[in-house]
């Protein structure tokens, strides 16, 4: 039994669609469609309902899904015993939001070069909901968002959420510390209607009774840190992001007696029997991240002893 032919039928199941399938294989619809067909001569019975355009399983294709499973990891493990040592290209379809590029995603990336050296990449940033649509569709292998993916055969992870501070520029904003009602006084720059970080800074100001007065909703950190710079009001950014790009932009993070909610980050990945590179991925960069916070504590504990 061919287990190009198994992976192919595992597939189409999962995304409940041979075009979806196909885009995942990186193969043509007429060939999925092949595929399926030689694994059903094969077995002698019909797995996919074609009689119209929804998508059904047959009994007998219910029935094969769970051999399927088990015959992909079978095949998986003895690839992986047979031929370790063997260096073997990574490669991952990574979707991430704009906070996490400019935060640690970046210097992760660099990290994995160096350790790893067939690590190959193909990125996508996007806002949450693309992205967890597309890790649902199938479309990328793992994606670091707001919120987590969910449905049959989706799993998540939450990552360290990161803190958010309000940015102005640094000739501009000279106090040392603002009051939540001083800061919404002026232009504020958050991210798209409905995100996390925009609906947390709503509710922060109406929870200490301030009235919302110019909320300016933008998907873009580069668009935002360009505004700041350029005198147009104060934005809402992930600390990480301000302390990579404040060396190159007049940025500041002001001290406010009020502070902004921490923004979630959860991975989210599709199980794959036939590899557990996703999964292994999503702890070399928990590994990572908990490194990173530890040495950047130990970095801040210096600087106070000095």
């Amino acid at each position: 039994m061919n287990p190009r032919f198994v992976e192919a039928f595992y597939w189409v199941v999962s995304l409940k669609s041979v075009s979806r399938a196909a885009e995942k294989l990186f193969i043509t619809q007429s060939a999925m469609s092949s595929r399926i067909a030689a694994l059903e001569e094969e077995l002698g019975v019909l797995l996919l309902d074609r009689r119209d355009k929804q998508f059904r399983l047959t009994v007998a294709g219910m029935r094969f899904f769970s051999h399927a499973q088990r015959l992909l990891a079978l095949h998986r493990d003895i690839k992986t015993e047979m031929g370790a040592g063997t260096p073997r290209t990574v490669s991952l379809r990574i979707g991430a939001i704009e906070s996490v590029l400019h935060s640690w995603l970046i210097d992760w990336v660099q990290h994995m070069r160096k350790t790893q050296p067939e690590f190959e990449l193909e990125l996508t940033v996007e806002t949450t909901p693309v992205l967890v649509d597309q890790v649902r569709r199938g479309r990328l292998d793992l994606a670091f968002a707001a919120l987590p993916s969910s449905g049959e055969g989706l799993r998540s992870r939450a990552l360290p959420s990161m803190d958010m501070v309000f940015v102005g520029h640094a000739d501009l904003h000279r106090k040392r510390r603002y009051t939540l009602a001083e800061l919404a006084a002026l232009d504020l720059l958050t991210f798209q209607r409905s995100s996390q970080p925009h609906v947390a800074l709503l509710d922060l100001l109406r929870s200490n009774g301030i009235e919302v007065g110019r909320l300016h909703s933008i998907s873009s950190i580069s668009a935002m840190v360009q505004l700041v710079e350029g005198g147009f009001g104060v934005a809402t950014l992930p600390s990480a992001a301000v302390a990579r790009l404040a060396p190159r932009f007049a940025l500041k993070a002001l001290k406010c007696d009020a502070a902004l909610p921490a923004l979630p980050i959860h991975a989210s990945y599709r199980e794959d029997p036939t590899s557990v590179v996703a999964q292994a991925v999503v702890e070399e960069v928990l590994t990572y991240l908990g490194v990173a916070v530890l040495a950047k504590r130990n970095s801040a504990s210096k600087k106070v002893m000095n």
